[in-house]
């Protein structure tokens, strides 16, 4: 069985992107004749089963976007931080894989060859996709041994870093981290259990929106 399902994280306020962010939900900005969320929506949905997104940020607007766009499920995380819902939705009783990205990364990856790179490495409570260093881009420094992750560091540089994907199973993490909201934490307690490894595939592309100027940038690759 395949992964069935993926989470995307939508719920920041988006404020280094004001003032398009005064009317609307950072994940809700324009992409082509899209938008950041529809599109990574349909870039995942020929992949899994069924998508869910966190929402808090003009959650309703955005609530209604995602769903006419296929999303099978919201939760509401307005005011907690970015691994709540692993410890309280009902995602924490899934006892299976499931694809975390974030609203704000557009990528190219085949997910079939990380699903299949996640099982070759004994399908860990946590797998991070790394990308390299983006100038100008900020991330979580990656140090692994044999993709075992052995340290995270925001200011240590490595020639890896975070890329905002990952593989986790929540039921997994919950087994093995004391319930906190921020994954940073998840992540220093799973190495400490030896259950946080890193990928070795890469996106194919990979790009951060994080401000106006990057979001304009973006729209005139397409």
């Amino acid at each position: 069985m395949g992964i069935r399902h993926a989470i995307i994280m939508a719920a920041g306020r988006g404020s280094r992107m004001a003032p398009l962010t005064d009317h609307l939900p950072k994940p809700m900005a324009p992409y082509g004749d899209s938008t950041l969320i529809a599109r990574s929506i349909e870039k995942i949905g020929d992949s899994v089963s069924f998508i869910h997104v966190t929402v808090g940020y003009k959650k309703a607007m955005l609530a209604q976007h995602v769903i006419e766009h296929g999303a099978a499920s919201v939760f509401n995380t307005e005011g907690c931080g970015n691994a709540w819902w692993i410890f309280n939705t009902l995602l924490c009783r899934l006892r299976e894989p499931i694809y975390v990205l974030t609203c704000d990364n557009v990528v190219d990856l085949d997910f079939a060859l990380l699903e299949e790179n996640y099982r070759s490495l004994e399908s860990p409570a946590c797998m991070l996709v790394p990308v390299k260093p983006v100038e100008g881009l900020e991330g979580d420094f990656i140090f692994h041994d044999n993709h075992v992750v052995k340290e995270i560091s925001r200011t240590k540089p490595s020639d890896i870093y975070c890329s905002g994907i990952q593989i986790l199973n929540p039921a997994r993490v919950g087994d093995l981290v004391a319930c906190t909201e921020d994954f940073y934490t998840v992540w220093q307690e799973l190495i400490a259990e030896k259950q946080l490894k890193c990928s070795s595939v890469y996106p194919k592309k990979w790009f951060s929106v994080d401000t106006v100027g990057q979001l304009e940038k973006l729209n005139e690759q397409l």
